[in-house]
């Protein structure tokens, strides 16, 4: 029993630090911002779908590329519509963000048909690799090892950069960066691609664990919120362990009552809003006050 609940513990991780890289993406855009983006789950699924055609026609190492064109549309979209939403409205930008998950959807769905689609590892990460107890598919392993790598090169990325102080300063204050000559809105821009590419890295992690539909989206979008909510909203660590905590629960409950799977994570939200109304790492910022 032990063994088992170790490996699925594990299992949880694995689960929990894709969905990390999603709401730190989702979180960025945010606070940045000012944009809930319901159509990032949408980048996740198109991250999916271009790795899955960058493999079928150049081999899975092309794949890799998948983040990059992921990144690249969101900016695309962010210069095209987003950037028309700044200082407007904010039920504007749930409406428009909203909308583009649907066309999205609609647009994968007519190229590809809604019918789930295949996506193999690669061969060299076939089998399992033994730890003591714990027994773990290769492809989990490497699943696990990039999304750490990547969360703390992003993490580096913000710290130590000045890009990176750029971005966490105008999180705080977008107004006060600008006024110090800062071209805020080449930052937006990179900002939002930066977040569509953590969601494309996703996608295509993701890819050979689940199956490549249309619709993968929406179970990517509503658990990268839940995490932000339990994080507490611009919190990067946040974000990371509330994520975590919903892959650990998830896997949990998918072993010992399956059918109660699919609620998991929003009993586990209410129950620490109900402690920590402002999530685990929430801070009191005055735009919310």
């Amino acid at each position: 029993m032990l063994d088992m609940i170790l490996s699925q513990a594990v299992n949880g991780l694995v689960l929990g630090f894709l969905y990390v890289l999603i709401a730190v993406g989702l979180s960025i855009i945010f606070g940045l911002l000012g944009i809930v983006n319901f159509a990032h789950g949408a980048f996740f699924a198109v991250g999916a779908y271009v790795a899955l055609v960058l493999a079928r026609e150049f081999g899975w190492w092309a794949a890799l590329l998948a983040p990059l064109v992921t990144g690249a549309l969101g900016m695309l979209v962010e210069i095209v519509l987003i950037r028309h939403l700044y200082g407007k409205e904010p039920l504007l930008g749930l409406i428009l963000t909203f909308a583009l998950a649907l066309l999205f959807e609609a647009v994968l769905r007519m190229i590809f048909g809604g019918a789930p689609l295949p996506f193999s590892a690669p061969r060299f990460l076939s089998g399992f690799v033994e730890y003591g107890p714990v027994l773990l598919t290769k492809y989990r392993m490497f699943v696990l090892l990039v999304t750490v790598t990547a969360l703390v090169a992003f993490w580096a990325f913000l710290t130590y950069t000045p890009f990176g102080r750029i971005i966490r300063a105008g999180s705080r204050d977008a107004e006060m960066v600008g006024l110090l000559g800062i071209n805020l809105p080449v930052v937006f821009s990179f900002v939002f691609g930066i977040g569509c590419l953590l969601a494309g890295l996703a996608g295509l992690l993701a890819a050979p664990l689940w199956t490549v539909t249309p619709t993968m989206a929406a179970s990517a979008i509503m658990p990268a919120f839940v995490i932000v909510t339990i994080g507490g909203l611009g919190s990067y660590a946040g974000a990371i362990v509330a994520g975590l905590l919903v892959g650990v629960t998830i896997a949990m409950t998918i072993q010992f009552q399956p059918e109660w799977s699919g609620a998991a994570m929003y009993v586990l939200m209410a129950a620490i809003l109900l402690v920590r109304p402002r999530g685990l790492f929430g801070e009191k910022w005055e735009r919310f006050e």
